[in-house]
């Protein structure tokens, strides 16, 4: 069998160089030789493999294929994990280059979310001294004219055709255990070998230049990223002081200093390059609501948070309008109870949110009598118990303070108990779910095979029986094809796997993935939706389950059918 591979191996690599050589011309000779040399090593290469396989005993375990000759390659490079691939402009492939014997490949990445790879297990590159694989950045075209630019990696070659371990550490800092591998090899054309060692030589050089300046000021470098990293570190607490709002500018402009080298580098036990690097948006577009002047009626929003700009200004500014739009002689403001989420946008957009005890201090000083609170909460969870406490410090300032209901209403005892609330949000998500999946009905995508999974945060509160009466009120609706999880897995039935083998348990092949939350945040973008295996769609992805995993990143906030019952629950509290 060895021998019969080896054979064909030959009259493959014989059939390729050929091919290639009838696109030669004259003012190739030097290519042309080498791609000549190429093809008799080729031969020499199989005659070697079949005379080792006369030497070994059925016993023995062979050794990996040898090494192909010197030179450039186009090669398939596959790997275990279907969100880990080369990216979709490159087909699959990489460049091999073989020099001396040694083979290495060039692949090109999706993304910049794969930071370093490693040629062995995950645990081992987590070791002092390991040498982890950097990245390049490499601008790609797509068939469409778009370009992007992403990673790069050159990864040494052990062997041809068998599989090999290289782990990859993604944005968040954990790193993954993988197996690829490297096969079909074929010898490039003229145009492309040419290509390929200009680009090599280049790399090399670029290299080269990296370490030289690399040994002089990468100490340098690193202490001023460590330095952004603990003053990121610093701001990433739920305690606000008198010394926070400066503690922001601080990181901010340490951060602007940096050189973008240096801002790789950034990595602390919340800082990364992302905490200040990544587009979320337009912060402009969103109104902090935080002005004075309010008068004697105040309609204050609590929220949660976010940190993503078109998420903040969509959901929680689309319920604030339409709070204000409902009641022009009030005057909407606004706070966050996520000091973090506070801290987070002033540092990186200079936008100012009070949290609830300064938007309470700012009632009191303006002349506030009238004030009702309007949480934009999911349900009576902890953040909720949490506000009422807040509120009952401050309630001597006030001629009346009421607070209305979150967005679910009440609780309910157990998993059977739904209200109209329920009712409304299952009935707007679905719909507004299933149009942009281009479906016209809940039914028709069924017929199509399709489900819909609506991820929510989850919570070890006695209130976590509110995903599971959001099941129930699915199922009572006829949305069979409708399942709820949450990202904490609490209630159990809710966790990622468990909500997967239901999908798989009910037959549908295809799945669309959406938040059940209020604002599209971390949770969504991340969680959900994002490109390191823990998400939720890189497992559904990764369970080989489903033909098609889609996701729509959109919050509950901007559903207008949503807003209105904010809207209702605020007018049964005012007086």
């Amino acid at each position: 069998m060895k021998r019969l591979a080896a054979m064909i191996a030959l009259m493959l690599t014989t059939l390729t160089i050929a091919s290639c050589g009838g696109k030669q011309t004259a003012a190739e000779p030097a290519t042309e030789a080498a791609t000549s040399t190429a093809g008799e090593a080729a031969a020499e290469t199989a005659n070697e493999a079949e005379a080792a396989d006369e030497a070994a005993t059925d016993d023995e375990v062979q050794a990996p294929a040898l090494a192909l000759p010197d030179g450039y390659y186009t090669a398939d490079f596959k790997t275990d994990g279907s969100m880990f691939h080369v990216n979709e402009a490159k087909d699959g492939k990489g460049i091999l280059t073989v020099k001396d014997g040694e083979m290495t490949i060039h692949i090109v990445m999706p993304s910049k979310n794969v930071v370093n790879l490693f040629r062995g297990s995950a645990e081992d590159a987590q070791k002092d001294g390991a040498e982890l694989i950097q990245p390049k950045v490499e601008e790609v075209t797509y068939s469409d004219g778009t370009t992007e630019e992403v990673n790069s990696f050159d990864v040494s070659v052990p062997y041809l055709n068998q599989t090999f371990d290289l782990a990859l550490v993604g944005t968040k800092g954990k790193w993954y255990d993988h197996k690829v591998s490297v096969s079909n090899a074929v010898p490039m054309d003229a145009a492309q070998a040419s290509a390929a060692a200009t680009g090599a030589e280049a790399a090399a050089e670029e290299e080269t230049a990296d370490d030289a300046a690399g040994s002089e000021v990468s100490e340098e470098d690193q202490k001023a990223a460590d330095e952004v990293a603990a003053l990121i570190d610093a701001i990433y607490v739920q305690e606000w002081t008198e010394e926070t709002d400066q503690m922001c500018a601080d990181a901010k402009a340490a951060w602007d200093a940096l050189t973008d080298a240096q801002k790789a580098l950034v990595e602390g036990e919340s800082a990364d390059p992302d905490y200040f690097g990544r587009d979320t948006g337009d912060a402009s577009k969103d109104d902090p609501r935080n002005g004075d002047e309010i008068g004697e009626k105040e309609l204050l929003v609590v929220s949660f948070g976010t940190s993503f700009n078109d998420s903040r200004a969509e959901d929680i500014g689309g319920i604030e309008s339409a709070l204000q739009e409902a009641y022009p002689d009030w005057a909407v403001r606004r706070a966050f109870t996520a000091q973090i989420i506070i801290n987070h946008v002033l540092a990186r957009d200079g936008e100012k949110i009070d949290n609830v005890e300064q938007a309470l201090e700012r009632a009191a000083a303006n002349g506030v009598k009238e004030l009702v609170i309007q949480p934009t909460h999911l349900m009576h969870g902890a953040e909720y118990d949490e506000l009422t406490q807040a509120v009952d410090n401050f309630r001597d300032m006030f001629e009346s303070v009421e607070i209305a209901e979150p967005l679910l209403g009440e609780v309910g005892a157990d998993a059977s108990v739904v209200n109209a609330d329920k009712e409304t949000v299952a009935k707007a998500v679905v719909q507004t779910a299933v149009e942009a999946a281009g479906y016209d009905s809940i039914e028709a995508a069924a017929e199509d095979g399709t489900a819909f999974v609506f991820m929510g945060h989850g919570t070890s509160h006695a209130a976590k029986v509110t995903y599971s009466q959001m099941q129930t009120q699915m199922e009572e609706l006829g949305f069979n094809n409708v399942f709820i999880g949450t990202v904490e897995g609490e209630p159990e039935e809710t966790s990622c796997e468990a909500v997967i083998e239901k999908v798989r348990e009910a037959g549908y092949t295809k799945v669309v993935l959406r938040p059940l939350m209020v604002v599209a945040g971390d949770h969504a973008n991340n969680d959900m939706a994002g490109e390191d295996e823990d998400s939720w769609v890189s497992q559904f992805v990764a369970s080989g389950a489903f033909e098609k995993v889609d996701t729509q990143i959109a919050g509950l906030g901007s559903i207008p059918a949503v807003q209105e019952i904010y809207v209702q629950h605020t007018g049964e509290v005012m007086k």
